[in-house]
This record gives structure tokens, sequence and C-alpha cells, in this order.
């Protein structure tokens, strides 16, 4: 998707620190916990719209349903964002305490201020409920602080790269297994004015994939994980020569034009179509190749994946992933109807792992059995992956405490601008990681 890293942050500091968004209606205009025959509100906020993640914006909205089903004087209020948008919101909304009831958090790092905050809610007496054997293991341990878990996850992802098959057949290509089979592919792609790699870095951790793919393959798995946790330095050689390659990839036009100007949204629409030849990004994606009717069968049938590749006798495996739990919901520690939405909680974290895999083409936190499903084998391939992996590294800006989070997305940035070299790219880190914030 990570060591978390305590730090005392007051609320409004909290919400300064953080990238994200949310539910706008004031908590105080709300009634208190109301009783069985009581109309109850719960707000929600997510990040599934209707537009950019069709499959999941369903799922959500049929949970609901059913759940109104069950319970009439219940009354569930969306508000839905994209992924930027919503990051954004979840900044401001903390900063004055107004969270949502019901709300969509990351694990790790980005989860620790809210926790210190006292604006999420322990969510134990769910897990052990008939839950506590649901999850994929591993999941509910990154949504846990101090022997207390404070979200559910609902999704399980690796990130692999996404290829065009008709591109790569076009082109003779071949899938590579090594990083200079995987640099020919991009000189002959470029060398006949095919984009070869689709980014959208103006959302900064799409750069940061490739950054701590490169740093995994060179460094190792342990060295990136001790740099992140700060028990070690970016300057080791290992990780100063990942961000040297990241900065080869832009001199040998491997990605879009204007990529440091574009959104990831804007971009895999253009991968998608057949504008590029590859993309790297998290199995979120896997329902627009798999169950989204909106994008043509055609497109949908000619993606494929593969591994980051190995680099020069690299020091992990191929079968070493960026990712790990995805979102998991919290519910908000002052919210007037706390018992109600953590009922809903169980309630859709349960639904969510049955539905969202014919449904929307996720791989959930929870254990499904597949066996007797008909799913699409891109999406049985990936689940394989993940089952057979090695070991999972998180997200970078997950792991890290929230202002080193936004200096490694900020240099990233920097980096494949080439504005910075990668030396002053691991001493940023290192300072900022040395601060506890």
């Amino acid at each position: 998707m990570h060591n978390t890293k305590i730090r005392a942050l007051t609320i409004l500091a909290l919400g300064l620190a953080f990238v994200a968004s949310g539910c706008g209606k004031s908590m105080n205009d709300r009634s208190s916990e109301a009783t069985t025959d009581e109309k109850v509100t719960i707000n929600m906020m997510h990040l599934w719209p209707a537009a950019g993640a069709p499959g999941q914006h369903q799922v959500v909205n049929e949970i609901i349903d059913e759940y109104r089903a069950e319970n009439p004087n219940v009354i569930i209020k969306q508000e839905v964002l994209d992924n930027e948008r919503y990051k954004a919101k979840l900044k401001v909304i903390s900063a004055v305490n107004e969270l949502p009831d019901v709300g969509l958090t990351w694990a790790a790092g980005y989860l620790q201020p809210f926790v210190e905050g006292q604006l999420f809610t322990p969510l134990d007496e769910l897990l052990h409920s008939e839950l506590q054997d649901s999850f994929v293991a591993g999941t509910t341990e990154a949504f846990t602080v101090d022997g207390k878990i404070y979200a559910l996850p609902l999704e399980f992802n690796i990130a692999p790269i996404y290829y065009n098959k008709q591109i790569f057949a076009q082109y003779g290509l071949q899938i590579p297994t090594t990083y200079g089979e995987f640099l020919q592919i991009v000189q002959t792609l470029a060398a006949n004015g095919v984009k070869p790699i689709a980014l959208g870095n103006k959302d900064r951790w799409t750069g940061s994939l490739w950054y701590m793919y490169l740093a995994d393959r060179i460094a190792g798995t342990e060295a990136l994980t001790n740099a992140i946790k700060g028990t070690a330095s970016f300057t080791d050689p290992g990780l100063v020569e990942a961000a040297k390659r990241v900065q080869e990839l832009v001199d040998r036009n491997a990605f879009n034009e204007g990529f440091n100007g574009l959104s990831n949204d804007e971009v895999k629409v253009d991968f998608i179509s057949g504008g590029a030849a590859m993309y790297l990004m998290g199995t979120w994606e896997l329902p627009n190749y798999t169950t989204n009717q909106e994008i043509q069968q055609s497109y949908r049938d000619s993606i494929g994946f593969f591994k980051f590749p190995t680099v020069d006798g690299d020091k992990s495996h191929i079968d070493s992933w960026v990712g790990g739990p995805g979102v998991g919901l919290f519910v908000a520690e002052n919210s007037p109807v706390k018992e109600e939405a953590k009922k809903f909680v169980k309630y859709f974290v349960k639904r969510w792992g049955e539905e969202s895999v014919t449904g929307a083409g996720v791989i959930p936190a929870t254990k499904v059995n597949t066996s007797k499903l008909q799913l699409p084998p891109l999406y049985i391939d990936l689940l394989n992956e993940v089952n057979s992996a090695t070991r999972f590294t998180l997200f970078a800006d997950v792991q890290m405490a929230s202002g080193a989070a936004e200096v490694h997305l900020n240099r990233i940035q920097a980096l494949f601008g080439k504005e910075i070299t990668p030396e002053e790219f691991a001493q940023a880190h290192d300072e900022a990681i040395k601060t506890g914030k």
C-alpha cells in the first residue's frame, strides 16, 4: 500500500499537515444518538465517484441500499470526491474536528496524527466480532496504533506495470524480466513515436511508485524500509542510484510530455485508449480493465501486466511488491451517531468483501473464496500474485509522518523535473525524517 511515527500534533496542526478531503456538514447540526424508532442520519464520505470508479461507486450504493432496507430508520448521506479532492478536504475538516461519521483513511503514518488528535474512535469491538478471522494477514495491523485498531481495511493493493498487448505485439516486444530489457522496450517505443509510459506526476505519489521500485530492486527492501523509518539513510548508495535511474528514464523520454503538470486521472484515460504502452499503478485500477462497462471491451482485453523487472543483480526479488492495505473505514470519535455508524461499518466491510470482487473487480482486504466465481483472467492472475508475493513495501508517503511525506512527494516531483540532484533528494529526506513530523 509501514511503520508509524509518534508525534504530538494539535488538531489544527493535523489539518494543516494532511492531504485529503471530506464532508462539510457540521456535527453540531445533528442530533445525538437516536433510539431505534427515530431517524438516524449517518454522513459518509468516500473517494469513488461514478465517473472515475463506477464499479466501486455502484457497490457502495448497493450496500447502502441493502443496509437501509434492513434498517429503515437509518439515512445515509454520501459525499463523494475524487482521490485528490478527498485528501484536500479531509485536511480542512480535520482542522476543525468536523469529520463525517464514516469515512476513508489510509494506514500507518497517515493514520497516526488522526489517532493522536483523537479524531478516530477505536473499532476493536468490530474486529473481534464475526469479522475477526475475515481479514487477509497483515492488513489490520497497518491500521493499528498502540494495540487498538482505528479503521477496518477494505482493499489490498499491489502495483504492477500494466501494458498494452496490442502495442507490444505491433513492435515485437516481449514482457521484460530484467531492467535492461525494460530499457530496450522504452527505446524501441520512443524511437517509433509511441509514448512508452503514461505518468501523471502532478499527483506526485505516482512518481514515487517508480522511485520505490527502483530503490527496492537496487538497494533492497530492507534498506528502503529502514531509510523510511529513519534508522538508515537515504544516502545509501543504492537509494541514490535509484534516484539517478529515475532521471535516466526522464532523459530517455520514457514518460509522456508534461508529466509533472498532468494528473493521474488525465493520463490513465490516455493509457486505456491506447495512447501509451505502459502504466505503473495500484490494483485499485483493476475495475477499469475488467468490469467497467463504460470502457470498450477491446480496450479492456488489450491490457496485461508484468512485475517490475530485476535491476543489475538486484538485492530484492521480483516477487517483492510495492503495495499493501489500501483504504480503510473509520468512525469519527465525536460522531453524535457513533454506535449506529459502527454498526454500518461492520455491515459495510462484510458486504464489501462479498460484493466488490464481482461487482467492481476489487481485491478486498477480507478473504474471499473465488473458486466458484466467474472472474476475468487479469483479476485472477493478480490475485494469485498477491497470494504468492514474498514481501510488500507500503507506499512511502503512507509510511512517513505527514510532514516528511510532503517533503518526499515534493522532492519526487522535483527529481522527475530534474530540479534537484539525486544527492540533494536523499539529503532532503534524511532531514525531514529526523524531525519526526
